[in-house]
């Protein structure tokens, strides 16, 4: 099961899903088929027969919350930490322009916190955190308006193809 925000079940979900095996235990002791306790808890077969299976191995026990599937790498202090260094600006810490990409975001990470991530998972970390993709407000200090109207007027039209 797939969460948008890579958050998975949340507590009482879990728990919920827990009960949920421990009822289908009570009834594996009872001897009840797969198919009628599928039925009764309304879940698939398939997740009846994987739990009578870890049933018959460990027991009732087998069928308890494993709690989440990770912890975070980053905690919340170093988030805060790395919050802060993210508002001194990429000049800060020095790339030339005022860019906070994800590969830059994570190069960061690794030089202040001595961690790995992926680039995506960057992007999980920061949209976990209440991040989003922005576009800057106003343009580039550096930009050239006039070698962009040129750019336009001559070379684009030499790109773009007639459609005929």
């Amino acid at each position: 099961m797939r969460y948008p925000q890579g958050g998975g079940p949340t507590p009482e979900r879990q728990q919920f899903r827990e009960g949920l095996r421990l009822k289908a235990a009570e009834r594996f002791a009872g001897g009840e088929a797969s198919s009628v306790i599928a039925k009764g808890l309304r879940v698939s077969v398939r997740s009846v027969q994987r739990w009578r299976r870890m049933w018959d191995e460990g027991g009732p026990r087998a069928l308890r919350s494993q709690g989440p599937a990770s912890l975070p790498r980053l905690s919340e202090k170093q988030f805060a930490q790395l919050e802060a260094e993210l508002a001194k600006g990429p000049a800060a810490h020095g790339w030339e322009d005022q860019r906070w990409t994800l590969a830059r975001i994570k190069t960061l990470i690794g030089r202040r916190f001595h961690l790995t991530y992926t680039v995506q998972g960057v992007r999980k970390l920061l949209v976990r955190n209440g991040w989003s993709c922005q576009v800057p407000a106003r343009r580039a200090m550096e930009r050239d308006d006039a070698a962009v109207a040129g750019w336009v007027k001559e070379v684009w039209p030499c790109a773009e193809d007639s459609r005929r």
